[in-house]
């Protein structure tokens, strides 16, 4: 007996690394070339036609690919305040209409100058600055030519250049300090694999307490409003593809199989996907609320599980992540 917990330590260290290389290399890795290629392609739809009904799908594929990589707030996304630029959700004081309402007005010149648009508000950049664009009808009827539509191009071209600086800190070197640690910032594998489930096990947080729970509000006082990315539809969208993501991650971590882990992920998404509420007004609704509450319940549920079946596993826990300030 003593031999075999000898060797199982002994065998410790090369199966977390091996988790922490086919995380890296099969999901995210890929996951930020994919986004990098999304924006780029909205940055270029833009340039063609910077309209609302030219920009919908493209801004829609960019943020699909963002869900495959939100979760990650670790290394390059982290610098630079690239993180919050992109996503600046929630929004809680409502600054991102008064800002693009600022710069509207004032037709600030600052859009023809892509080299220092990333120094305008991280309230009037990013995908949600775009939704307000393509989607709020504030905001929504502008013509090809006009001082919005402009900044419709100057906000696609700010993401798709953070995407390239994202993809290329981590193929320039992040990707490597996590798969053969020693320096900074982590010196050992097992710090290198605690960072990569602290982003899992907090990408799922996220989902059950902001992306559920600010809509969800209380039962006396439901906010619709408050969900992410309402205007656009596209909610529950987010919370599957977030799930999705996530699910990838955990598998490739566990460099085993995971089948609690696995099955509560797919009871979730599917639940997810038979709500039929993609911007969760249902929150206000009886019957809807108790169909988007028992989503939430399953979040928590699968966080436990995960917790149980892949962090014992691994010998990890959650530790501190972004999103936690969030």
């Amino acid at each position: 007996m003593r031999r075999l917990a000898a060797l199982c330590l002994a065998l410790l260290p090369s199966l977390v690394s091996a988790g922490v290389d086919e995380a890296v290399t099969d999901v995210i890795l890929p996951a930020h070339a994919r986004f990098a290629s999304e924006t780029a392609d909205l940055a270029a739809a833009a340039e063609a036609d910077c309209t609302p009904e030219a920009l919908k799908g493209p801004w829609n594929d960019a943020f699909d690919a963002w869900l495959g990589v939100a979760h990650l707030r670790l290394g390059p996304i982290e610098e630079e305040g690239r993180g919050l630029a992109i996503s600046f959700w929630p929004d809680a004081r409502g600054m991102m209409p008064r800002s693009l309402a600022g710069m509207i007005a004032e037709e600030d010149a600052i859009v023809d100058r892509p080299d220092e648009f990333g120094q305008v508000s991280v309230a009037a950049r990013g995908l949600f600055a775009l939704e307000q664009l393509l989607y709020e009808p504030d905001f929504s009827g502008y013509a090809s030519g006009s001082y919005t539509c402009r900044l419709a191009t100057a906000i696609a071209a700010d993401l798709a250049r953070m995407a390239g600086e994202i993809e290329a800190g981590w193929t320039d070197g992040f990707a490597a300090a996590l798969t053969d640690p020693g320096g900074s910032p982590y010196l050992t594998d097992r710090e290198a694999l605690q960072a990569l489930y602290t982003a899992l096990a907090t990408g799922l947080e996220y989902n059950q307490d902001q992306r559920l729970g600010r809509p969800l509000g209380t039962l006396d006082r439901p906010r619709p409003t408050r969900a992410e990315a309402w205007r656009s539809e596209r909610s529950v969208r987010n919370v599957v593809l977030s799930l999705t993501a996530l699910e990838d991650l955990a598998e490739a971590l566990a460099n085993t199989p995971i089948p609690e882990t696995t099955d509560a992920f797919g009871g979730a998404i599917a639940r997810a996907e038979a709500l039929d509420d993609p911007a969760l007004a249902g929150v206000e609704d009886p019957a809807g609320r108790f169909r988007i509450e028992a989503l939430q319940t399953d979040l928590g549920a699968l966080r436990r599980t995960l917790d149980t079946e892949l962090g014992t596993a691994l010998g990890v826990s959650a530790g501190f992540n972004s999103m936690d300030g969030d």
